[in-house]
């Protein structure tokens, strides 16, 4: 039986991206839509259908997904199962033999994870290490060796949670979108919060990754992620390429890769 079109679902905590992958393994469609824990499979089976009919695509063969909202991903593949009559393989550290997790629980370590040490092969021809900075609900900083070897890495509060739990902790203050402003020296309300949030976030970022750096036996490769790293791109000074599709094309290659 055929298996392409290949669907590659990334279910995240805020957004769940969504590719088909041709016989190449390149993306030909993505789409990102809100991740909705009361969604049903039906639900979903209706969502999927509609984003391919109304991108002209044909209906996938078979699907590889990546959830850190486990009801979220049992029903996208209970939907997959009955209306697309595909079954799913979904990723975890203990379906992966060939990538060796050095945590002290490697069954702990978030399937998005897994995903972007196989999005970051590309980026290590020339490096031993590798460091992905995934800009999600949370922040992660997956730091990876060469041969598949998922080291550990650092979890930091997202740049939207943050902003959210000020505004909710100051009444006064004015929710803003997070952009970065012209000065780090705000004039007004408005501009100092940014400075604060986005300016501030990226000097996180780039601290970290030079402590990260540091502590590695040779130079690493940046890469950054997700939906906040448009914001920061061209700010945070430590990052060396930025990725939209990292997670999702790390989803296709893992699925080839078994």
């Amino acid at each position: 039986m055929p298996a392409f079109p290949l669907l590659a679902v990334d279910i995240g905590n805020t957004s769940t991206v969504i590719g088909l992958a041709d016989e190449s393994l390149n993306l030909t469609h993505t789409w990102r839509v809100r991740t909705n824990r009361d969604v049903l499979p039906d639900d979903l089976a209706l969502q999927l259908h509609g984003l391919f009919t109304l991108a002209g695509a044909s209906a996938p063969r078979s699907a590889v997904l990546s959830s850190v909202a486990p009801p979220v991903g049992e029903n996208y593949g209970l939907a997959l199962r009955r209306h697309f009559m595909v079954e799913a393989f979904s990723v975890s550290a203990t379906n992966l033999p060939d990538v060796n997790v050095e945590l002290d629980q490697p069954d702990a370590v978030g399937a998005d994870r897994l995903c972007n040490l196989f999005g970051a092969e590309r980026y290590m021809t020339t490096h031993e290490y590798a460091v992905v900075v995934d800009f999600g609900t949370s922040t992660n900083f997956d730091v990876i060796g060469r041969g598949r070897r998922f080291l550990g890495g650092v979890l930091a509060t997202g740049a939207q949670v943050s902003a959210d739990a000020l505004f909710s902790r100051a009444a006064k203050l004015p929710r803003i979108t997070l952009q970065a402003p012209q000065t780090a020296i705000g004039r007004n309300t408005t501009h100092a919060l940014q400075s604060g949030l986005v300016f501030g976030y990226a000097e996180m970022v780039d601290g970290l990754l030079r402590r990260i750096r540091a502590e590695l036996p040779g130079p690493a490769v940046a890469i950054a992620t997700g939906g906040f790293a448009r914001t920061i791109e061209g700010i945070c000074r430590e990052i060396d390429h930025y990725d939209e599709t990292l997670t999702l094309r790390g989803l296709v290659e893992l699925w080839a890769s078994r």
